[in-house]
C-alpha cells in the first residue's frame, strides 16, 4: 500500500465516494458521470472491483 505524506496508508482497493478527486478519477477512467460513480458506490459498496464491474456492465 502507498503511504501518504501524513504517514497513513492508502487502500487502493476502495473508492471513497465522499472524496471528489477519487470520484472524478473513477468517472474519467470508466467514461461515466460523477453521479453514476456515487450511485454505484452507494448500491454495491466501496470495493473498487465491484464498482468497476458494475460500471462496465452499463
Amino acid at each position: 500500500m502507498a503511504t501518504t505524506s501524513r504517514g497513513r496508508t492508502q487502500d487502493r482497493a476502495r473508492v471513497a465516494g465522499g472524496q471528489d478527486h477519487e470520484v472524478k478519477y473513477e468517472a474519467k477512467k470508466e467514461g461515466v458521470s460523477k453521479d453514476a460513480v456515487k450511485t454505484t458506490v452507494k448500491n454495491v459498496g466501496n470495493s473498487r472491483k465491484k464498482v468497476e464491474a458494475e460500471l462496465d456492465g452499463h
